[in-house]
């Protein structure tokens, strides 16, 4: 196993040269004791110091860091890790990180540089490349050389190969992951790539069964033989796994545009337009932009004012058609209403018929109506008085016993 593992050791503000290769994981852990001594007051050996201190990382000369690079901090409590897979493509270039220390606590800096030298591994390719899920771990907890030790120490076991290295981690959350919710201890997950030269294993194979695909699709845990070597430090989601042999890949070539000479073809002589310019009536614009619009809005406010004002119907023909008896109705209770109003005003006249008894509260005997049957009662008012009522209508009294 060749897992690529550089911490800091040196306390100068000197360059730190490293030499990782490309495609292979590359892991540089900023430990926060290296950086403490550096902030004044300087501490005596054997002093303790819980500083906060968090890590500022990005290439020379310029904002961020390399595309190939990531960084992580969980807290300021922590130490920060620098971690990625180079390619190819930065090979021979040396890439210089700036990383500045903060102490949080007394506004203290100190800053290193972190030389990196990519060196080519065509003499050791790793064709036959797998990855992982583990759901158990979080990054930085994986990136950490003994555990990342362990895993592929096991996966050695499980695939027993002459040459075996890390080859790339990825967050679960850089691949569209949920943050998992702060209970139960649960982890964010994290992808491991490994890359080996030799065919993938017998055992790695079995998630590829009719039988292990079908339980995937039902969301069931497939049937590994070799899960047990990995299940008392990792949980490994066997659905997840991708096996990729890169001698089967076919490249995918996309053309690329002729750029050409920079220079525009040959197309004469050009000819400017003639200073004389023709008069243009502007009459016809003038039509079609104002006057028509107008002579629209004129005919439809003609149309909504006659519709409004001179097809009204009017009290007169309301009235024509409206039933008889519910004019009489209305008539009626608008001329009660009235005199409602009327004794509003005036508290001493008499009680309204409405509130006479209608029988003899002695000898039950019903009251005569007031009027005949054939007499006008719409033209009677409600309210009678005192007077006219004794005129029209005698209570009969009790007489006494004896």
């Amino acid at each position: 196993m060749d897992l690529k593992l550089v911490t800091i050791l040196s306390r100068s503000h000197a360059d730190r040269n490293v030499y990782p290769s490309a495609g292979v994981l590359f892991v540089h852990v900023l430990e926060r004791e290296h950086f403490k001594g550096e902030f004044p007051p300087y501490p005596k050996s054997g002093d303790a110091s819980n500083d906060p201190i968090t890590f500022n990382t990005n290439l020379m000369g310029f904002p961020d860091r390399p595309g190939w690079l990531r960084y992580i901090q969980r807290t300021s409590h922590s130490d920060g890790v620098l971690y990625g897979s180079p390619t190819s493509e930065h090979v021979g270039k040396a890439t210089v990180i700036e990383i500045t220390a903060y102490n949080r606590r007394t506004f203290e800096t100190a800053r290193h540089n972190l030389v990196i030298n990519i060196m080519a591994t065509e003499e050791f390719p790793l064709p036959y490349q797998a990855e992982f899920y583990i759901k158990n771990m979080n990054v930085e907890e994986m990136l950490a050389s003994e555990v990342l030790g362990d895993f592929l120490g096991a996966v050695k076991n499980v695939w027993q190969p002459e040459r075996l290295n890390a080859i790339n981690i990825t967050s679960a959350l850089d691949r569209g992951g949920r943050v998992p919710l702060p209970i139960n201890n649960l982890k964010e997950g994290v992808y491991v790539m490994v890359g080996a030269d030799v065919p993938f294993s017998s055992c790695l194979r079995e998630v590829e069964s009719p039988h292990n695909q079908l339980r995937c699709s039902q969301e069931m845990e497939p049937v590994i033989s070799c899960d047990k070597k990995f299940r008392a430090q990792f949980h490994i989601d066997w659905c997840k796994i991708s096996l990729v042999d890169v001698n089967k890949v076919a490249p995918v070539y996309i053309p690329r545009p002729d750029p050409g000479t920079g220079i525009l073809p040959e197309f004469g002589e050009y000819n400017p337009p003639s200073e004389s310019l023709k008069s243009r009536d502007y009459f016809s614009d003038f039509l079609v932009t104002l006057a028509v619009p107008a002579a629209v809005a004129l005919v439809l406010l003609f149309i909504l004012g006659y519709t409004m004002c001179c097809r009204r119907e009017g009290v007169e023909k309301r009235n024509m058609q409206t039933p008889d008896i519910q004019l009489v109705h209305h008539s009626s209770i608008q001329k009660s209403t009235k005199e409602l109003r009327s004794m509003s005003k005036n508290r001493e006249i008499s009680w309204p018929l409405s509130t006479l008894p209608v029988f003899n509260p002695v000898s039950g005997e019903v009251v005569p109506p007031i009027h005949p049957d054939n007499y006008e009662t719409t033209s009677m008012p409600l309210m009678q008085t005192q007077a006219n009522l004794q005129n029209q209508i005698t209570i009969p009294q009790q007489r006494p016993s004896g």
